[in-house]
């Protein structure tokens, strides 16, 4: 248990969220459902893809040697066999001095080493292209392999395709498809149980009774956690009562959550009952951190089973979310590289600081000198707004109680 004068670093605070949680196990899934999803196995192609030699282009199958130095001045003159369309195999070989019609992606058929588009025989541009010629007019000349796609072209037998680890997009899904695969192992995505107390607060869309606000958190952090890739189970608004947040605690885990993430009850209030129940469910690692917003974040666990307490204030609950739970979350996922991108700012006005380190919202523009800061105005924490207007947090160091203007800061950029 942390001593209660000891202010934890942002950065020892974060080590041991971080080595408190470990990588989930693997299941498998339809491919409907596999995207974005950490792949958790090699996918190897079953058989060759195309799985046999095709037309790239709408034309005739021929051997090339027949169409040799062929022109418009001096076409080659070809007996029409049949007409392939894809999904169907010519009933026929070609043989010298013969062409079979074939359309893109149809098998090419046996003797034929080319293609040649239709647009350089006398079939283009014919009204009555639907009936098969008997003799076909060819103008040029065709390499042995030109308009042919090889079988294998684009994967071999036992290939490997995509390796563990990766984040399945839509273009994966179609390399699961041709390689034969209808499902697919991915690591699981963390079961997060979300629980909002306070006696002041009322669900969305409820009405307002005397001295109660809306439980803001419950759903930005149930958002943060779906944005972070993970699976949000809503514990729901639970009063300032201990024996009821314990309750809530076990509900979570019989729900099967993998980590808790509580808002508001963690701080040193008489009605901050959360400590107590996640002492006497589990036990709690350390509760107060040297940061700005967000200085009552607690860490520990319920059971087994990891727990973050965010503090009551919408900011600072989403500020503590940002630096601890989520990159907890992409470690669970087994999402390696999925930090956020950080950059250095130069501000545009000066700020101050109480010497905490600090989590500033700010305005960050990319401008041809490099990337500038500006803050989205008053940065108390229980102003929504000021975070809905922001693209980046601005990172001001411990010790610091005053930046400058041109000065530069650490920024974290947010979303995309």
């Amino acid at each position: 248990m942390q001593n209660d004068e000891v202010l934890l670093s942002v950065a020892a605070a974060r080590e041991r969220c971080m080595a408190g949680v470990s990588e989930l196990g693997t299941e498998p899934v339809a491919l409907v459902e596999s995207l974005w999803r950490v792949l958790a196995e090699p996918i190897v192609a079953e058989a060759p893809v195309p799985p046999f030699a095709n037309s790239g282009m709408d034309g005739y199958a021929l051997r090339a040697a027949d169409v040799r130095g062929a022109s418009r001045a001096q076409p080659a003159s070809l007996r029409v066999l049949a007409d392939v369309t894809a999904g169907s195999v010519s009933p026929v070989p070609v043989m010298p001095g013969t062409a079979v019609r074939i359309m893109t992606g149809a098998p090419m058929p046996n003797g034929a080493d080319a293609v040649v588009p239709v647009e350089s025989t006398d079939e283009w541009p014919r009204a009555d292209r639907a009936l098969l010629p008997e003799v076909v007019q060819v103008y040029r000349a065709v390499a042995p392999g030109e308009f042919v796609r090889p079988a294998g072209q684009d994967m071999r037998a036992g290939e490997e395709l995509l390796a563990p680890g990766r984040v399945l997009r839509a273009q994966d899904l179609g390399v699961l498809v041709a390689a034969g695969y209808a499902q697919v192992r991915v690591r699981r995505r963390p079961r997060v149980a979300v629980l909002s107390t306070g006696d002041e607060l009322v669900d969305a869309g409820q009405p307002l009774g005397p001295g109660q606000i809306r439980s803001t958190n419950g759903y930005t952090v149930a958002a943060l956690v779906r944005e972070a890739w993970g699976e949000a189970l809503s514990l729901g608004i639970v009063r300032d009562d201990e024996s009821e947040v314990r309750a809530r605690l076990r509900a979570g885990l019989a729900a099967g959550a993998d980590l808790f993430v509580t808002s508001a009850g963690v701080s040193v209030g008489t009605r901050d009952v959360v400590r107590g129940a996640v002492e006497a469910e589990g036990a709690l690692g350390f509760w107060r951190v040297n940061m700005r917003p967000g200085k009552p974040v607690a860490f520990g666990r319920v059971g087994s089973v990891p727990f973050v307490g965010l503090p009551g204030n919408p900011v600072s609950a989403m500020v503590t979310f940002e630096l601890f739970v989520r990159p907890m979350l992409l470690k669970m996922g087994g999402r390696h590289g999925g930090e956020r991108t950080r950059v250095r700012a130069r501000l545009e006005a000066p700020l101050s600081s109480d010497g905490r380190e600090s989590y500033l919202r700010a305005v960050v523009r990319c401008e041809d000198d490099g990337y500038h800061a500006a803050l989205t105005g008053d940065q108390g924490s229980g102003l929504l707004m000021s975070m809905v207007k922001a693209n980046a947090l601005l990172v001001v160091p411990a010790g610091v109680t005053e930046v400058a203007t041109e000065a530069t800061l650490e920024a974290i950029l947010l979303g995309e």
